[in-house]
This record gives C-alpha cells, structure tokens and sequence, in this order.
C-alpha cells in the first residue's frame, strides 16, 4: 500500500466491527438490513458484514453447533426514519415493544426525549431501534 492509500492514524477509540452469532447468518444478516434499509455486503470469510453506515459492520457468523447466547444490539437510528422501520417491522408480523425485557407489545418509547422499540431477530437477539442516545452521567 502506498503512503496515499494508507488511512490517517485514528486519534480515538473506535468500534470497527463485531461478530453476530446466527443459525442463519443470511436470514438474519438478511432481516436486520431490511428493519434498517441497509444492504448486506458480500462475505468475507466465514462473515457476513452488514454495514452500518458509521464504520461499523456486523459480521454475521454461522454457528449451528451450539446454542446462541442472546446479546443486545442497540441502533441509533435517525428519527425521519424511525416510522419506517416500524411499518417494516409490522410488514414481516414482528412484534416491537417499548421495553427491553418485552413486556409491552406494539408500543414504543420515548426515553430522552426521542423514540425507541426493542424486538428479537431470528437468532433471538434483543435489537432495539432508538432516535436518542441514552443520557450518560
């Protein structure tokens, strides 16, 4: 690589990537760019990246031989876009709560003075889509 090719030094700690354990890695590659309007890029590896637009990719990887231990995704959405993903949620019969532990179905939040919902995807991770970040003291 050339020295005009390389990428400037970062001057701060950033997520580049994470891995997102699926079943499927497709189907739920596949379903969470749809909930975003996004695009599921082509693999690498034994990943499946679904970029996120900010520098971020979830690479999704197959494992079929355990179970997966469900983690939480959070999505800083923005809110011109927020309505949208709910309808597309509602298109594919995904039940979206208000709260986390998804007690409260078909209802969203307004924490922080923004909008957010939680809802699981195929692999049964808990996604939430949020207009506001969380306040942090």
């Amino acid at each position: 690589m050339s020295h005009d090719q390389q990428q400037p030094p970062t001057t701060a700690v950033q997520l580049n990537h994470t891995a997102v354990y699926a079943t499927d890695r497709q189907l739920s590659a596949e379903f969470i760019a749809e909930i975003l309007g996004l695009k599921v890029s082509a693999p690498l590896g034994p990943f499946l990246p679904v970029d996120l637009g900010n520098g971020v990719t979830l690479d999704y990887y197959e494992k079929r031989d355990e179970p997966i231990q469900s983690q939480h995704y959070a999505f800083l959405v923005p809110d011109d876009q927020f309505d949208a993903m709910i309808v597309r949620l509602k298109a594919i019969a995904v039940t979206y709560y208000a709260n986390p532990d998804h007690t409260d179905p078909g209802r969203i939040n307004r924490l922080f003075g923004g909008r957010g919902a939680y809802f699981a995807d195929p692999a049964g991770h808990n996604m939430e889509i949020m207009t506001r970040p969380y306040a942090r003291r």
